[in-house]
């Protein structure tokens, strides 16, 4: 299995970097943008296996975000952020498909920990999809491409 490529999507830019810098040095190929829309045009030009979504943002909001991820890449997994006051956000995005939330101030190693099971799921759901694919069947991308 690869390095898990991550798409970090925050509209608060000084977290945002903060966040890149750390995860890059946990050995993570990581990416940041301040948007959904941001986010979901960046994943048309390139494959993450795992995104970071927070979920109170300005225009398109992490619920939004998170819907359109999953309807057009089933296989990328998402980890949402959220504020203390809004597990049931979290809970409700989880119901939405999510992979999990972390809360915000968050523990670093936790969000890596988590974005390593994510990864590993990600690549499980493709590995699987490839297994039982028909023969001539359009299968076979990588893992967090939309089929």
């Amino acid at each position: 299995m690869e390095k898990a490529r991550v798409l970090l999507v925050d509209d608060e830019t000084e977290f945002l970097q903060s966040l890149l810098k750390v995860l890059s040095r946990r050995g993570l190929e990581v990416q940041g943008v301040t948007s959904g829309m941001e986010a979901l045009e960046r994943m048309d030009q390139a494959r993450f296996d795992v995104v970071v979504l927070d979920l109170m943002m300005p225009e398109m909001d992490g619920m939004e975000t998170l819907r359109r991820i999953k309807a057009k890449w089933p296989d990328t997994e998402v980890i949402l952020l959220t504020a203390l006051g809004s597990v049931e956000l979290g809970l409700q995005g989880m119901g939405a498909g999510a992979f999990d939330y972390v809360l915000k101030p968050m523990d670093v190693e936790e969000l890596v920990e988590k974005i390593r099971q994510a990864h590993e799921r990600s690549w499980l759901q493709w590995e699987a999809s490839i297994q039982w694919a028909p023969p001539g069947g359009d299968e076979g991308g990588e893992p967090g491409q939309g089929r």
